[in-house]
């Protein structure tokens, strides 16, 4: 099989299945992790929507009904809080796309999350755990961005429940009983 080959069917297995992890891919294809690494890197330069996610690599492509925003948001690195926030989200109907930071020597720094339910979170958290990462929101005091994506209803839900958990950045949501 040719590279070429092979690269097409990553994208055409990655379509129908989510979360394929690099380890299963190279197995799957008798190949090194390194050879699927450099076929997400060509794929990627072609344009293939693939991101890298906690669990695995996903073709993305979000539907054309939702939106996406993104919040500014700050809080403690506790793993209790970071949960608090991302189950809050999730329960809201909102895909947490990623978290960004600012860093001041590397400018924008961002992780890939797509976190689309609890047990995504439930997940994220046991890697974060298990891993003992730093978050990307310990180099800038707790500020981050979040990039969410869901229907304007989710997305004001999202932003409500980071309010009420005193996460959330900037201008406060209007009263909705107004």
């Amino acid at each position: 099989m040719t590279g070429a080959e092979r690269r097409q069917q990553i994208v055409s297995l990655l379509k129908h299945k989510e979360g394929v992890t690099g380890q299963q891919l190279a197995q799957y294809f008798g190949v090194s992790r390194q050879v699927i690494v450099q076929d997400m890197a060509i794929l990627r330069a072609e344009g293939a929507p693939i991101v890298s996610t906690p669990r695995g690599y996903v073709y993305w492509v979000p539907a054309s009904d939702l939106s996406r925003v993104v919040v500014a948001v700050r809080h403690g690195s506790a793993h209790q809080v970071v949960a608090s926030e991302l189950y809050a989200l999730v329960a809201a109907g909102v895909t947490v796309v990623n978290v960004m930071v600012e860093h001041p020597l590397y400018g924008e720094l961002v992780g890939n999350l797509n976190l689309r339910s609890s047990e995504d979170v439930r997940q994220f958290m046991a890697d974060l755990a298990l891993q003992g990462a730093q978050l990307l929101s310990s180099l800038t005091d707790g500020i981050h961005l979040h990039t969410l994506e869901g229907t304007r209803q989710q997305i004001d839900a999202a932003r409500l429940a980071l309010q009420q958990l005193g996460f959330l950045l900037g201008e406060p949501l209007p009263n909705p009983s107004r």
